[in-house]
């Protein structure tokens, strides 16, 4: 079975995902390539870079003016299609589309004409808005209808006009009626938000990130030494890029609520932000490997997701394979991976409950070999094996029943 995924990233963020399936595709004799355009990628995967820097930085610029993300990149899609072509895989896997690097009618007019089996992972909600690639924040549902005059332009992938109307109706157009495609969701509650959307026509499940359990586990390291935090109990939060939807701005009021045997240390603050934080907050940009995350997972004494919109939370899942007790709002998908032997649940936006909180698992700890077998189902093993049964389910078209699917395509093209 030969397999192309293509994402935005090669080895960061959702390519890592991308970089951990294909590894198990390998580890159980089937083929695969990663399709990607920023980043790089794993030593040893093969791949094909979708355009080049310039190509992303021109459909951002082109996106930010006319609010038409995943219209541009024609050139870099029709090289795309070609190498498809030439590669002939058995499923194209598709992750995240936006991020500046791809056409996305080209790509859909072609998965249309090609018939080729299909599987589609949503990360976020992009692939059913108009614009945004989340809406709970601000409790929008245009996009269960029709959008229009979105509220979070200046949100990513921003831009100075209104093309949401538009982008919603021909995203509609161009996503439903494909012969063999299959959503996948990353959590209970993205399958459930999917489902009230025009890509409803389609199969929709659940399966869930996984991660290297053989990596993320917990280990001993002098980081704390390293930042003088010896004898503090240390909070931690880690996000790709902050917001206050990521909770910065929670972390700021809860470090007001701390005492001094306490410290905040917070991972992946751009120049601006660590710059503009509060001193007392131990503020650094990305980690420089995988091995130096897993140090502050491990030697964190509680780890806090204050994001009020995540379709998973992987980060809150790496801490708990690390054995950190795990503190999260109750939004979107957070509660689902988080249980009584791993964490605690908190009212969203109650940093006053989160500190009540911290100070009960500091003086009733929770055991770290306890914490560590609530992420067991995480394991990538366990979860991407679902996709590889998933690839031969499509390829064979058992997820299909002829004309009833044909009926539910012209309902979703209505």
């Amino acid at each position: 079975m030969k397999v192309l995924q293509i994402n935005i990233f090669g080895n960061l963020s959702t390519g890592r995902i991308a970089v951990d399936l294909y590894n198990v595709l390998k580890d159980n004799g089937h083929d695969g390539r990663v399709a990607f355009a920023r980043n790089t990628i794993a030593e040893g995967v093969p791949y094909y870079r979708i355009g080049s820097i310039v190509n992303v930085y021109l459909d951002g610029v082109l996106t930010r003016l006319t609010d038409r993300a995943g219209f541009f990149s024609r050139f870099a899609t029709a090289k795309l299609i070609e190498y498809i072509k030439t590669y002939d895989p058995d499923v194209i896997h598709l992750h995240n589309l936006h991020g500046y690097y791809i056409n996305i009618k080209l790509l859909f007019d072609y998965l249309k004409q090609s018939g080729k089996p299909v599987v589609w992972t949503l990360h976020d909600c992009w692939a059913f808005t108009g614009h945004c690639c989340h809406f709970s924040a601000i409790g929008c549902n245009k996009w269960k209808t029709k959008c229009l005059s979105c509220p979070q332009l200046s949100s990513y992938p921003a831009s100075y006009f209104d093309r949401s109307e538009k982008n919603y109706q021909e995203k509609k157009s161009l996503f439903t009626g494909l012969s063999n495609m299959h959503i996948v969701a990353v959590s209970k509650w993205l399958e459930n938000v999917t489902h009230q959307s025009f890509l409803n026509a389609y199969p929709i499940d659940t399966i869930y990130n996984g991660i290297d359990l053989t990596v993320f586990r917990p280990i001993d390291s002098d980081i704390k030494q390293r930042f003088n935090l010896v004898n503090r109990k240390v909070i931690l939060g880690v996000a790709s890029t902050w917001s206050n939807n990521k909770g910065l701005e929670d972390f700021i009021e809860l470090n007001k609520m701390i005492t001094k045997e306490y410290a905040i240390v917070l991972i992946g603050l751009n120049d601006k932000q660590i710059k503009d934080m509060p001193d007392d907050i131990v503020c650094l940009p990305r980690t420089n490997g995988v091995e130096e995350l897993v140090a502050w997972y491990s030697a964190a004494d509680i780890y806090f997701n204050a994001s009020i919109e995540e379709t998973f939370g992987l980060p809150t899942v790496e801490a708990m394979a690390c054995g950190t007790p795990v503190i999260v709002y109750d939004s979107t998908a957070l509660p689902e991976v988080v249980s009584e032997e791993s964490g605690i649940v908190v009212s969203t936006g109650d940093v006053k409950q989160v500190w009540n909180e911290i100070k009960l698992l500091a003086s009733e700890p929770i055991e770290k070999d306890l914490i560590r077998r609530s992420a067991l189902k995480y394991d990538k093993n366990i979860q991407y094996r679902k996709y590889l049964e998933l690839y031969e389910r499509i390829i064979k078209k058992d997820d299909y029943n002829g004309s009833m699917y044909s009926n539910k395509t012209i309902l979703a093209n209505d």
